[in-house]
């Protein structure tokens, strides 16, 4: 076997799918024009077309063979310039453990070895994963399960999933944490791939996300733009300025609350609705235990509770969870269990307006 020249160099020069071809860092640009050989393990290599484009030649090599990659990397002069690999986006399984055998084997005669990132993946990147992952699911050769599902079958596990973020989140257990917002991102992708199938009013991921992004640059002048705010209560102020004239079309103050919450939200979002637009059209119910509870007695009292905790700054719905969850430790106790591992009271959580 021919030794090297002393000074040859390959590059592995790892790339991502999840930038648009030909888009490379400066110094990977530089080490393919400036190699002797630029090799990749398949033509369908996502960069290959650009890299060819800038007038680079790109030989395409099988990358799980030990034997052929000592004769492509062994023997190549170093004044003919580096020899780069071209990584594929799946990091080249085998790849590493060939090169490691060779540098045994074949010790002195494998060229120096450096690694060069040639591309980066932005923050949120793996969204891109997913977009492709559901795609799979839902088109022609994927999951049948997937592709049967509309938005009407999957409205339970959106509500089961945003449930069990919240468990999550009042448990404070980080790892299901992560994983329910995980289960609750799904849904939004899944909902938004459906939704591009629709005949006449079809929108993409895309489209929600550019939506949610200008909403929020519109409702935060206080960020994008030139409005100064001192303080919290003055950003949800104009938040609420912004939000109103944006619902202009409203003929009630409580259009837009939706009417499929658990009741007991239902009511303090209502109170809340009321309370933020000043509304004395309607008199609060009066806090007081009836002597004996009908429907329609019990339904004002818990009205009346929601409208005492709105005031109070509690979360009549987290209040109630709480509460609940030290009934059920009680009867746990009465019965000579322990309580419930994991679960503590949760306290401050206030659901998200619209």
């Amino acid at each position: 076997m021919t030794t090297n020249v002393p000074g040859a160099k390959l590059i592995l020069l790892t790339t991502t799918h999840r930038v648009a071809p030909g888009l490379l860092a400066w110094p990977a640009w530089e080490a393919l024009r400036s190699a002797g050989r630029v090799l990749v393990g398949e033509a369908g290599h996502p960069q290959v077309a650009a890299v060819r484009q800038a007038g680079v030649e790109v030989e395409v090599v099988p990358a799980g063979s030990a034997p052929a990659l000592a004769r492509l990397l062994t023997g190549q002069p170093a004044e003919a310039g580096p020899t780069v690999w071209l990584g594929s986006p799946d990091g080249d399984p085998g790849l590493t453990d060939a090169l490691a055998r060779l540098a045994v084997e074949h010790a002195g005669e494998v060229p120096e070895i450096e690694v060069l990132p040639g591309s980066y993946d932005l923050p949120g990147a793996r969204l891109l994963d997913l977009a492709s992952v559901m795609d799979r699911l839902r088109s022609p050769g994927g999951c049948p399960w997937d592709a049967e599902q509309t938005h009407e079958s999957l409205v339970k596990y959106l509500v089961e999933e945003a449930y069990e973020l919240v468990e999550a989140i009042e448990e404070g257990d980080r790892e299901t944490l992560r994983e329910e917002l995980g289960d609750v991102l799904l849904q939004v992708f899944f909902h938004s791939r459906i939704a591009e199938e629709h005949p006449s009013e079809a929108f993409s991921i895309d489209d929600v996300a550019g939506d949610i992004v200008e909403k929020l640059m519109y409702r935060h002048p206080h960020v994008f733009g030139d409005v100064e705010a001192a303080g919290a209560a003055e950003v949800e102020a104009t938040w609420e300025q912004l939000k109103a004239a944006e619902k202009a079309d409203r003929e009630s103050v409580l259009d837009g609350v939706p009417a499929g919450l658990p009741s007991l939200a239902y009511a303090a979002k209502l109170v809340s609705r009321v309370r933020r637009a000043g509304f004395a059209g309607v008199p609060d119910e009066p806090y007081e235990l009836p002597v004996e509870l009908t429907a329609a007695s019990a339904g004002r009292l818990l009205l009346a509770v929601a409208q005492r905790a709105h005031d109070a700054g509690v979360d009549v719905d987290a209040a109630l969870r709480s509460a609940a969850r030290g009934y059920r430790d009680a009867v746990r106790a009465a019965e000579g269990l322990k309580p419930a591992e994991g679960l503590k009271p949760a306290e401050g959580l206030k659901p998200a307006d619209e």
